[in-house]
């Protein structure tokens, strides 16, 4: 029996995994923290003044995660956690206007392997769900053509609207699965954020699957990844398809 026969349903990640945005998202912060990082005074140690790292301060702090939580949750990394909180919404804000811009500029593709795997689950009956931390989750599916192959959608504007809890909580993935019908145990998510992979976790969907996209695998699969690939062509022939 393969891996197929038991899924019941399939959850993907979009930024970092349906699609290249990660890395305008991960530009993005870099500008408005780096920013904020150079305005701060002498007295503030130096480590915590040090430039915004792609390599570890994005997997580990802000991926995955709603604006406001990434900012917080960066701030408190550098011991800057006490910053007067009305900066929190107006750097969240320039994040935003940035990466908006990035994505005007250079657009935005299906990642490699997108579309034929969506295909191939369709065409075994298997529904599928997008979700996403962002707000633009609906937008950015749309440009990259993808858009109509999704069963339900689940972004950051519907997690405003139900109040659902961001990653690491499981809750975006389990009104993911309650939309599409399927219970988290047959439905497997696709993650590349450590938060998300260790949400699905938490949430009990089965299989798991980090995308590396910088994180790690070893990483990922600490977080309760089942298994991790360095993209979504590897998955056909994982799953059996």
């Amino acid at each position: 029996m393969s891996a197929i026969d038991s899924l019941h349903g399939a959850v993907f990640d979009t930024d970092g995994v349906l699609t290249e945005t990660a890395t305008l998202h991960a530009m993005a912060w870099k500008a408005a923290f780096d920013d904020l990082l150079r305005a701060l005074p002498d007295s503030v140690p130096a480590a915590a003044r040090a430039p915004f790292d792609l390599a570890t301060d994005y997997p580990r702090h802000v991926d995955g995660r709603s604006r406001e939580d990434g900012v917080r949750a960066f701030l408190a990394s550098r011991g800057l956690g006490d910053l007067d909180p009305s900066r929190i919404g107006r750097l969240a804000l320039r994040k935003d206007r940035i990466y908006l811009a990035l994505l005007r500029h250079l657009g935005v593709a299906p990642s490699p392997g997108a579309v034929d795997l969506l295909s191939a689950l369709h065409g075994l009956g298997v529904p599928t769900a997008a979700v996403s931390a962002s707000r633009h989750c609906a937008q950015v599916l749309a440009a990259a053509g993808l858009a109509e192959r999704f069963d339900a959608l689940v972004d950051g504007l519907e997690a405003a609207r139900l109040g659902l809890a961001g990653k690491p909580d499981p809750a975006l993935f389990v009104e993911a699965a309650r939309r599409l019908g399927t219970a988290p145990a047959r439905t497997m998510v696709v993650e590349d954020a450590l938060v998300g992979v260790e949400a699905a976790r938490r949430g009990g969907f089965s299989p798991v699957v980090g995308v590396d996209r910088g994180a790690g695998a070893g990483e990922l699969l600490a977080n309760g990844a089942d298994l991790v690939v360095d993209g979504l062509t590897e998955l056909p022939t994982l799953l059996g398809l």
